[in-house]
């Protein structure tokens, strides 16, 4: 499997010194990154990008908020080839018919981005999968009402936070998961109790294995008390050890 890193885990590095936290990601060894909100900084992304022979095939953009036309044009810019809306809040998943609207938005916005080269996705919280509608979770519920060509990034620990198994939840969506998130801690929604891939709760090894159809897995940490960059450095080691199996 090919592992990239969700840039929101080194956020507060990248603020300070943008340029020197991309070359540390790369030093540790990953080939790819998945930005976040990278309209406003593009051009400088770009450019550490290419200093460090990394690419980017994908990265969140708040798509139903904001310019679309800004997010798929910065896109095609960085090689951005999929833009994953991260967030759609909590109060929009509770009824089909909010989940259809949600679902008519993305189509839309893949429709847009079609026009630029770009895949449009759906990365999801604990709550869409907690919100569980005529024995199917909104997730599911989702993907049944999105165009083919509108694929998701499960995020598989939120997803066991929402009380869903994620290696079943992976089965269940099959190839509609292109990417993946990988992280690790304690199961609960408290971001600051994350821990590096490996010294959680999260089975791991099932996750990937289940993960059969993905164009990458990301790293990710939403936080963490301690050195993040130790911790990405312990995440990265762990799935490249050959203790996991995809």
């Amino acid at each position: 499997m090919s592992y990239s890193i969700q840039l929101y885990t080194v956020r507060k590095a990248l603020e300070e010194d943008l340029a020197g936290t991309i070359r540390r990601l790369a030093d540790i060894g990953f080939t790819m990154v998945e930005p976040y909100r990278f309209v406003a900084k593009a051009a400088e992304l770009k450019q550490a990008l290419a200093a460090n022979n990394l690419t980017a095939p994908s990265g969140h953009a708040p798509l139903l908020s904001d310019d679309q036309d800004a997010i798929f044009a910065a896109a095609q810019d960085l090689g951005i080839g999929t833009v994953i809306d991260p967030h759609v809040p909590i109060e929009r998943w509770n009824t089909i018919e909010d989940i259809k609207e949600t679902a008519r938005q993305l189509n839309e916005a893949a429709r847009k981005g079609a026009g630029y080269g770009v895949r449009v996705g759906y990365h999801n919280h604990w709550w869409e999968v907690e919100s569980v509608i005529d024995d199917k979770t909104a997730l599911e519920h989702l993907a049944d009402h999105l165009d083919p060509d509108v694929i998701l990034e499960l995020d598989t620990y939120w997803a066991a936070v929402g009380g869903q198994d994620p290696a079943q939840l992976l089965a269940r969506l099959g190839d509609r998961v292109k990417f993946i998130h990988i992280k690790d801690g304690p199961l609960t929604p408290d971001p600051s109790a994350q821990l590096a891939v490996g010294d959680g709760k999260m089975a791991i090894q099932d996750v990937l294995a289940a993960a059969t159809s993905l164009e990458a897995g990301v790293v990710e940490l939403d936080d963490f008390q301690g050195d993040m960059f130790q911790a990405v450095q312990d995440s990265y080691n762990y799935l490249s050890a050959g203790k996991v199996s995809a």
